[in-house]
Formats: structure tokens, C-alpha cells, sequence
């Protein structure tokens, strides 16, 4: 995609089902837009804390979220799926994974192959939120970039490569310092939206001048 497109910058994970919904919410808003609107992803690690020196997550970590609060989270996923229309599976019937091989694959196929990384990020996403595979498997990873034709083994060498992990765990720590604590963030002309925000909510961000629709 050309250089000089207009770009939203999207900080998300995986593994976080407001991502998803707000994923579909931005492509419903850039399928009614008049021009182009690229995605300026930057990977955003939720569960760090939860990982332990083996890799792997420890779900008993106590991260200060209640029954309350996950409850809350519950009920806000549902409204929303309901009031974008979107297609996802049950929360309970989503495996719990880490996200961090998704993101260090995906990482690698928006720097090297960025007309393909739309794609294969919306593959990540229909993996888990539709399909309910692990996209912390390499080889579900290496399925899906063969699927939006990518070499799979260049998925496995990047996940597999400790420098390239390195700089996506520095990418996590970036966006921290900017100040971004929860996803998805929207990030456009030097103001944000947090959350699963709606379309027209998109558009205000992106069109601040133009007449309400």
C-alpha cells in the first residue's frame, strides 16, 4: 500500500475479544469511508505478567480482576457482538492461549510482507474468535499464513528467531511509555480512543470536521 495513504494506528492483542470487536468495527467504518485508510498495527502484550521464565501462562497470577469484573467484561463483549453484528464464538468455548508466537508472527509478516499482513491478521483473529484454534501453536500459525499465501516456514524461523522476539518485547514496552494501558487503542493525529468504540465513534477520531452522518 502506497506511503502516502491515510493511516490509523491500532495497538491490540490477540487474545483480547474488545480487539476483535473493535477490528470490526474500524473495517466497518473504512468500508463506508470515501478514501483508503490503512491500519498502523502495533502489537500489545495483556498477559506479560502472567508469563512465567518457562513461556508459559500462569492463569492463577493474580493480575486485580475480580469474578465482578470479568462478569462486567462478559456482558459488554455480548452487547457489543450484538450491536455491530459481529459473528464470534462463546467466551467459554474460546481456548484460553498466549498470543505472544500470533504477535511475533505477525509482526514479521507486517515488516517484511506489509500487503499481505492484513490478511493474515484478520486469519489470526477468525482462528480464535470463530474457529477456536490455538494461535500460540506454531504450526496453527504456519496453517494459517499458507492459507493467505506465506511461506510457513518463514512464520516458524520468526518465532523462533530471539532477536526478532526481542524487538517485539521492546514494541510492548513502547507503547507503555506512551501511555497506552489497555486495548484496543485508537491513535490518530495525536488523539486516541480506547475500546471497542463504534464506527461513527471512528470517524469523529479520523474526520473531526466532517458533517454528522
Amino acid at each position: 500500500m502506497s506511503e502516502d495513504v491515510d493511516r490509523i494506528t491500532m495497538y491490540s492483542d490477540y487474545v483480547c475479544p474488545f480487539c476483535y470487536l473493535g477490528r470490526q468495527s474500524l473495517d466497518e467504518y473504512r468500508s463506508a469511508r470515501g478514501e483508503p485508510l490503512a491500519i498502523d498495527w502495533r502489537p500489545f502484550d495483556l498477559r506479560s505478567n502472567k508469563r512465567g521464565p518457562d513461556g508459559k501462562i500462569d492463569h492463577s497470577v493474580d493480575d486485580g480482576k475480580d469474578e465482578a469484573y470479568y462478569e462486567r467484561a462478559r456482558e459488554n463483549v455480548e452487547r457489543l457482538q450484538e450491536e455491530y453484528d459481529v459473528e464470534m464464538r462463546n467466551l467459554d468455548e474460546v481456548p484460553e492461549v498466549d498470543s505472544l508466537n500470533a504477535q511475533l508472527a505477525s509482526t514479521a509478516v507486517q515488516s517484511d510482507y506489509p500487503e499481505q499482513w492484513e490478511a493474515f491478521d484478520e486469519a489470526i483473529f477468525t482462528a480464535l474468535w470463530l474457529d477456536g484454534r490455538d494461535i500460540g501453536d506454531p504450526e496453527v500459525l504456519a496453517d494459517l499464513a499458507r492459507e493467505v499465501g506465506l511461506d510457513p516456514t518463514e512464520i516458524r524461523a520468526a518465532i523462533e528467531d530471539d532477536a526478532h522476539r526481542e524487538r517485539v518485547t521492546s514494541q510492548f514496552s513502547a507503547a507503555q511509555q506512551r501511555g497506552v494501558t489497555g486495548v484496543p487503542t485508537f491513535v490518530y493525529d495525536g488523539h486516541a480512543a480506547r475500546g471497542a468504540v463504534p464506527p461513527e465513534h471512528l470517524r469523529r477520531l479520523v474526520e473531526p470536521d466532517a458533517a454528522p452522518q
